[in-house]
């Protein structure tokens, strides 16, 4: 296993510099650099946050949950990370404010053996809280304790992706039944339009967990128009 995620990790980063269309990714550690981030409140990210010496950023101590200062609408996300012993994270993305909360659909990241009594839909690479996966013939690949997973997120046309070490977890429509149906059984049922608008932020959360992100890559795609698989 730790074999097969170097191999994925270098391929991922392979593709992303030499793929035609890599000149429209935006890596968004640049230079060891939080200037694509900010703070909810906007300011400048200043505390937990901070650069290994090899570029990775790692999140210890209260660091508070950072959000990119641009807004995305359809995208595709590659990233690695690493979570600690027993931590609970994750990336949210189309985050908008409902209320006094700032919200968004979530790719779970945690230590799920560290977690047995969790619902599976709180399970690494599950849309949170929402769906666990979209089928049962969809498996995890779980890289060993203290190393990298390779993480991708891909929503385009309505249709929304989670990959986790090269498996496909999620695909689902968020303008299905299925998915609105989800939506109402889930905590955030209250919450009047989640899920449904297609604009937001990118959101590194703080569960007061260690982790650790490298190599994260974005690029817009196009569409916005609800087709059926």
């Amino acid at each position: 296993m730790t074999r097969f995620i170097v191999l994925l990790s270098l391929a991922v980063v392979a593709l992303i510099h030499s793929s035609a269309d890599a000149q429209q990714f935006t890596n968004l550690l640049q230079n060891k650099s939080l200037s694509q981030w900010m703070l909810p409140n906007g300011k400048d990210v200043e505390n937990g946050w901070t650069f290994d010496a090899d570029g990775t950023l790692h999140l210890q101590g209260k660091g508070d949950n950072i959000i990119t200062r641009n807004e995305y609408q359809d995208f595709e996300l590659w990233f690695e990370y690493r979570i600690s012993d027993k931590g609970n994270s994750g990336i949210k993305y189309r985050v908008q404010k409902y209320g006094n909360s700032l919200l968004g659909i979530e790719y779970q990241i945690q230590d799920d053996a560290g977690f047995p009594n969790l619902p599976p839909k709180h399970y690494s690479a599950s849309l949170y809280d929402i769906m666990d996966r979209s089928s049962s013939i969809l498996e995890r690949k779980y890289s060993p304790a203290g190393e990298f997973n390779v993480g991708r997120i891909v929503v385009q046309n309505h249709r929304i992706r989670h990959w986790m070490n090269g498996n496909l977890i999620i695909d689902e429509l968020d303008c299905s039944p299925k998915f609105a149906n989800a939506i109402a059984q889930s905590k955030f049922k209250d919450q009047e339009g989640f899920g449904k608008n297609h604009s937001g932020r990118l959101m590194l959360t703080d569960h007061g967990s260690e982790v650790w992100y490298k190599n994260l890559y974005i690029r817009p795609l196009s569409g916005m128009v609800c087709l059926p698989r």
